[in-house]
């Protein structure tokens, strides 16, 4: 089974539409529905809504 959770600061495995699925330190992330768009390679940022460490996952 592929890891379909990617931490900030991660290599995207593939190029696509992610999603901040929660925040590293276990902080409240159901406000952060912003989707990005990275290319295979581009590193993983922190939430956009809150600035912290965010766990990504796929969308599309």
């Amino acid at each position: 089974m592929a890891n379909n959770k990617h931490k900030t600061g991660e290599k995207a495995p593939e190029g696509g539409t992610y999603k901040v699925e929660s925040l590293v330190n276990g902080g409240d992330a159901s406000k952060d529905d912003t989707a990005i768009k990275l290319e295979k390679g581009e590193q993983f940022p922190p939430s956009t809504e809150t600035g912290e460490a965010a766990y990504w996952t796929k969308t599309s």
